[in-house]
């Protein structure tokens, strides 16, 4: 009768054991949100159509390249707690206006505060002017923005997975935020030079891309990406790779090169 028992406390194990590693080795998954909500006054928010067609595409790509599943959504509903628990992150590509009632601003809260991470790209800063916590996740809102145009971008944290691949002055073209508030929390990657472009309003400290820890969650934010020609361009995916790997967990001087398992 021991043996019995013995022999079925060693099956148990070997289940447990097994179901373990294949939990472990189950792919991570993002979930890339990309809504077009309403303005404060009721009216549709901008929509940035070339940038969520594109950016959609690459980030997919993003993630047949490291391993990750990417899946994509403009339903605000799945933003509930069960729906979001099984994502590593959550990418708001371009959404703006008000996209989340108030209860799904309640799940998405909740899953940053159990660990969860946020990208946010380009008008991501554009989106919950009346949520204040969205507004510490992002980092910034938006104010108003020049004519698209080329600038000087100064990578001035060089060690960051999302930075380390960048020269130390980015000549790009885009759609250049001037921000109205700035999160004083934020552990700045990237500033822009207003010295060489026209229509820059926030002076000599004009933070273009950062990372921070919020909340109990992480957090990463580019302002780049506007349109269809961010997306087509390796350096700056690069960027947006570093910034998802944060966000799902790797250290922020990770080598680039490292698969997050």
């Amino acid at each position: 009768m021991k043996k019995v028992l013995q022999f079925f406390l060693l099956c148990f194990t070997v289940l447990m054991i097994s179901d373990a590693e294949a939990s472990s080795a189950k792919p991570k998954k993002i979930l890339v949100f990309t809504k077009t909500g309403t303005t404060p006054s009721g009216g549709r928010a901008y929509r940035h159509n070339s940038a969520i067609n594109s950016g959609t595409k690459a980030i997919q790509q993003l993630g047949l390249e490291n391993n990750f599943i990417v899946d994509t959504t403009e339903n605000s509903t799945k933003f509930n707690i069960e729906n979001l628990k099984q994502y590593r992150a959550i990418v708001f590509l371009c959404p703006t206006g008000n996209v989340l009632n108030e209860q799904e601003q309640r799940a998405f809260q909740q899953y940053i505060q159990a660990g969860g991470g946020f990208v946010g790209i380009h008008a991501a800063a554009d989106a919950e002017y009346e949520w204040p916590w969205y507004g510490e996740l992002v980092g910034a809102y938006f104010g108003d923005h020049p004519q698209i145009q080329e600038a000087v971008f100064n990578v001035i944290d060089a060690s960051n997975i999302a930075t380390k691949h960048l020269p130390q002055v980015w000549k790009r073209k885009d759609e250049l935020y001037n921000f109205k508030w700035l999160y004083s929390g934020i552990n700045v990657l990237i500033t822009i030079d207003e010295n060489s472009y026209k229509g820059g309003k926030n002076g000599e400290y004009h933070p273009m891309s950062w990372y921070h820890e919020y909340d109990g969650g992480r957090s990463f934010y580019t302002e780049m990406g506007h349109d269809n020609t961010s997306y087509a361009d390796p350096v700056y995916m690069q960027h947006i790779l570093g910034g998802i790997k944060y966000a799902m967990g790797a250290k922020p001087q990770d080598a680039l090169s490292v698969v997050l398992k």
